[in-house]
């Protein structure tokens, strides 16, 4: 199944949590901690170009994750319990699909009762002498 929701928001965060940028030393008076550094080249291409990690909003964005395993349904309770990561906070609106992409291992099949998909055999790692 492919579960659709809106991801936690985080607030303002700078590149180091946002982007993953690893900053500077903060030893030996060095001035330069935290910040992104150098945005781009001054005579070529004289702009900064697009995909660019900066700071800004992180989080509160829809996330879809996908191939996620349903382990059981209780309809007297309206109950569907999922095993994967949920996007979202707690008690938050989602929305539940059939995946879309195709399944390709036998692990990723979706165990549930009232499937209809083929199990597909894990290529084997033999080599051949």
């Amino acid at each position: 199944m492919d579960v659709t929701g809106i991801s936690k928001g985080k607030g303002y965060a700078g590149v180091i949590k946002r982007c993953g940028y690893t900053g500077g030393r903060s030893t030996h008076g060095s001035m330069f901690h935290r910040k992104p550094g150098s945005i781009g080249a001054s005579s070529y291409p004289s702009r900064v170009l697009k995909g660019l990690g900066l700071p800004g909003q992180m989080g509160n964005v829809q996330r879809t994750t996908i191939k996620l395993e349903i382990v059981d349904i209780d309809p007297a309770n309206n109950i569907m319990l999922i095993k994967g990561a949920i996007p979202g906070n707690n008690k938050g609106l989602v929305m539940i699909k059939k995946t879309t992409k195709a399944l390709k291992h036998k692990k990723e099949v979706v165990k549930a009762k009232s499937t209809d998909q083929k199990l597909v055999k894990k290529p084997s790692k033999k080599k051949l002498v």
